[in-house]
């Protein structure tokens, strides 16, 4: 390869890998989902949402391997920063951009968009300075990923209110077992599994408050989902042990089935679009790590 192709493919090399973009599919379904329990509506707005999402997302992972630069130098240095591939100032000047970028993009859709995009951009930032050292930073994990359901809900017909709320928090708890599974990881301690059970809170919302004719179309989503958590926790025929990068990975495709659980009944092109979030996340996966 050139050293000119080489210059001009790093920047793209350098996002993908800060950016964990593998991930950015689960975010394109929560904005899309998020839109969709609240009534829809103009898709120039969910065009904006997701824009502005992505921008957030990106901001929030490039300041978060700025913030854990000296962790990562001991523990992960195969990542950006440790590895060489770009210095932690351009990190952070390029974190805090996208952050900003994203906000205004958003702040475009008016005011309560404009305050709930404030409300995750500290939460994001809040997050990345104390995540390894805060027990529960898990739930402000979840909190990104529930303010992001508002934001998108913000934007359409019906606002902020009722089921896009309730599958937000759902979403959230997901993220709080996902989350702490993903800590074990990066401390290498013993996995508790109780904080799994988090995982189950999607199965638990769709139960509650669905009626009779969701159950032909809602029971086999939630069968799916509660089949894929199952799948990422089990160990490997060939292991002994949980890998529990690989579980992670899996668990963060699984926004997706998510997402689609509390859309049950959609349409079938919708449905499709969330087939293909998931395919796209585990095919990125193949090419950038999600975590």
């Amino acid at each position: 390869m050139s050293s000119a192709r080489r210059d001009f493919l790093q920047p793209l090399r350098i996002l993908l890998l800060m950016g964990r973009a593998s991930n950015l599919p689960t975010v394109w379904s929560n904005c899309v989902a998020g839109w969709l329990l609240a009534g829809g509506g103009d898709i120039s707005g969910l065009n904006l949402v997701i824009l502005g999402g992505t921008l957030l997302y990106l901001g929030g992972m490039y300041l978060n391997d700025a913030f854990d630069a000296g962790f990562d130098s001991q523990h992960r240095r195969d990542r950006p920063i440790p590895s060489g591939l770009i210095r932690r100032e351009t990190a952070w000047g390029v974190g805090l951009g996208f952050l900003i970028v994203g906000w205004l993009t958003l702040a475009w859709l008016g005011k309560t968009t404009a305050v709930l995009a404030a409300i995750l951009v500290v939460v994001i930032v809040v997050y990345n300075a104390v995540h390894k050292v805060f027990l529960l930073a898990p739930v402000l994990m979840a909190a990104c990923r529930f303010f992001l359901y508002l934001v998108a809900a913000s934007v359409a017909t019906a606002g902020v209110a009722g089921i896009a709320v309730w599958s937000g928090l759902a979403l959230g708890c997901y993220i709080v077992g996902l989350s702490y599974i993903a800590r074990r990881e990066a401390t290498e301690t013993r996995l508790r599994w109780w904080p799994a059970w988090f995982l189950a809170a999607p199965v638990l919302l769709a139960l509650a408050v669905n009626g009779e004719g969701y159950y032909q179309v809602g029971f086999c989503l939630m069968l799916l989902l509660a089949l894929w958590v199952i799948r990422c926790l089990h160990p490997r025929p060939e292991e002994s042990e949980l890998d529990i990068k690989q579980a992670v990975s899996g668990l963060l495709a699984g926004i997706v089935w998510v997402d689609l659980l509390a859309l049950a009944g959609s349409s079938v092109p919708v449905t499709m679009l969330f087939v293909g979030f998931f395919l796209s996340a585990r095919l990125l996966q193949r090419l950038v790590p999600a975590t």
